[in-house]
């Protein structure tokens, strides 16, 4: 395959956001090309550079996963001079990314009316807790706050007990890679109008959007679901089981394969029961469909269960710890984990970008940037000369990562 241009090179990207949610969708604008500038508190960077253990080298290991081809520049925007370079490096931008609480926009001078009313061509991406209005909208908000929030908690667990957090920064990548979606669709409408976009992103939309058939299902008459264990709230046989050895998924997604299913496990008489040919029926009757399977599963090492439900074309696979799956064979034959050399940490590794482009593949690949790295660099860039540069670095308004101006 040839190497061609990415989809979005020659795209400039400034991303004053921190944490995980901004960051994720720069990374993955810098996966597709995008020139991205990320602009960090001086001397301590963004927030999630401190996120450990662990680490790697130097470098926080969530750092890394969600900021690789980027660059860092910093600058104190708490100084007015500093926001002034902002607005400056904005005016040459496609777009700008930002996470900040709304009710700070303002004071800062940097609502988005103020931004884009000189740059109408800017594509303002504005990412919150809980928007930029409503009674809520200043609250501060993270990953837990949304999935408590928006009730994806309350689904999520052991039957009877806590409701329970997804063990993973859920909300933050979901809103990432929604926030990169429009954004990409932000510059094709500017592309044939000549305008740009406010895009508005909250935490609590991402998860209401990930809790849309749980929403639709009680909003239609569906008692309030609780936590589940796993287990679907339609589909039955929709969940984890434990096999002689090891935990296993079962899907059966339609009465087709629930005929197989039980000609699998020598569920005849289940087979044969009407009332069970429909999955209505089987929902009716969960707890005795279940139980029988679960007690057939539990006879067998999941090894060979895996095996004969394969055979038979019912979706099944093994719960695998991380352990197994970083050794998965399928993650390592398509490289979705890959190692990289980091100039400071050496080398670490992290899953990339979640796509294949015929064209040009994953896309880009650099390692994520040393704090403070091209700070002079950017500001250049932006039209200021050695002296300008040097002035501010000497000022605290901007910080170069090794102390000095290198041009």
């Amino acid at each position: 395959m040839s190497a061609q241009p990415l989809p979005l090179a020659g795209v400039r990207v400034v991303d004053i956001s921190s944490s995980y949610a901004g960051p994720t969708a720069s990374m993955y604008l810098g996966d597709m090309g995008a020139d991205v500038v990320k602009v960090e508190r001086p001397h301590i960077g963004d927030d999630a550079r401190s996120w450990g253990p662990p680490f790697v080298g130097d470098q926080a290991a969530w750092f890394l996963s969600a900021n690789r081809n980027k660059r860092s520049a910093c600058i104190d925007l708490s100084q007015p001079p500093g926001r002034e370079l902002l607005l400056r490096l904005l005016d040459g931008a496609d777009v700008f990314i930002e996470n900040l609480n709304p009710a700070k926009l303002g004071q800062l001078g940097l609502d988005p009316g103020e931004v884009r009313g000189p740059r109408p061509r800017l594509i303002y991406c504005a990412i919150s807790g809980f928007g930029l209005d409503g009674p809520d909208h200043d609250r501060p908000g993270y990953d837990l706050i949304a999935q408590a929030r928006s009730g994806l908690m309350s689904v999520t667990g052991a039957p009877g007990a806590m409701p329970q957090r997804v063990s993973t920064a859920l909300s933050d990548v979901v809103t990432g890679m929604l926030a990169a979606f429009t954004i990409s669709a932000g510059l094709f409408r500017r592309a044939s109008t000549g305008e740009g976009e406010l895009i508005e992103l909250s935490l609590l939309e991402s998860d209401l959007a990930l809790m849309a058939p749980r929403i639709a299902a009680f909003l239609a008459g569906e008692p309030e679901p609780k936590p589940s264990g796993g287990m679907d709230s339609v589909l039955a046989v929709y969940q984890p089981f434990e096999t002689a050895d090891a935990p296993i998924v079962l899907a059966v997604g339609n009465d087709r394969m629930w005929q197989r299913c039980c000609g699998v496990l020598g569920l005849e008489e289940l087979a044969a029961d009407e009332e069970l040919a429909t999955n209505a029926g089987r929902r009716e009757r969960r707890h005795e469909v279940v139980a029988a399977v679960a007690e057939r599963l539990a006879a067998a090492p999941a090894a060979e269960w895996l095996e004969r439900f394969a055979a038979a074309g019912v979706p099944c696979q093994p719960v695998n710890f991380l352990s197994s799956v970083v050794t998965d064979p399928q993650v390592l034959s398509r490289g979705a984990i890959a190692e990289h050399d980091h100039p400071t940490a050496g080398v670490y590794s992290a899953v990339q970008a979640p796509w294949r482009l015929g064209s040009s593949g994953r896309g880009a690949a650099e390692p994520p940037p040393v704090l403070g790295a091209h700070t002079a660099e950017v500001l250049a860039e932006a039209g200021l000369t050695p002296d300008e540069v040097a002035a501010l670095v000497a000022e605290g308004v901007a910080w170069d990562a090794s102390g000095e101006v290198r041009l």
